[in-house]
C-alpha cells in the first residue's frame, strides 16, 4: 500500500524520526531508543515512513538500518511553494496598511 507523504509528516513522532535520521542513518534498536513509546509503535511509524518513500531499510549484515530518503518532502515543498507567493503578497500588503496607520 503506497501511502501518502501528508499523511506521514502529519503525526509528530513520524517528523521527529525523519528528522533524526536525517542526520545520520541508524538501525532499528537505535530509533526506538529515541522515543518513550514501545518499540512495536515506534517500528508503526517506521513502516508508514516507509511506505510513502521517506525512509528506505537496508540489511546490512544482521541490522536493519534506516536511511532517510527526503526526495520525497518534494511533493510537500512544491504543495506549499504553490501559497507562498500568495502570503508573501497578503502579508506585504498588510505591512504596507499597519505602516500608513502608524502615520
Amino acid at each position: 500500500m503506497r501511502r501518502d507523504v501528508f499523511q506521514a509528516i502529519s503525526d509528530p513522532t513520524r517528523r521527529e524520526i525523519i528528522q533524526l535520521l536525517a542526520g545520520a542513518p541508524q538501525n532499528l534498536n537505535a530509533v526506538a531508543e529515541h522515543f518513550p513509546i514501545s518499540r512495536p509503535a515506534v517500528s508503526k511509524h517506521i513502516r508508514i515512513l516507509t511506505e510513502c518513500g521517506l525512509i528506505v531499510i537496508r540489511q546490512q549484515g544482521r541490522e536493519r538500518f534506516c536511511h532517510a530518503d527526503l526526495r520525497g518532502l518534494r511533493e510537500v515543498r512544491d504543495w506549499t511553494a504553490r501559497y507562498e507567493a500568495f502570503w508573501s503578497q497578503k502579508l506585504d500588503a498588510l505591512g504596507d496598511f499597519l505602516a500608513g496607520e502608524e502615520k
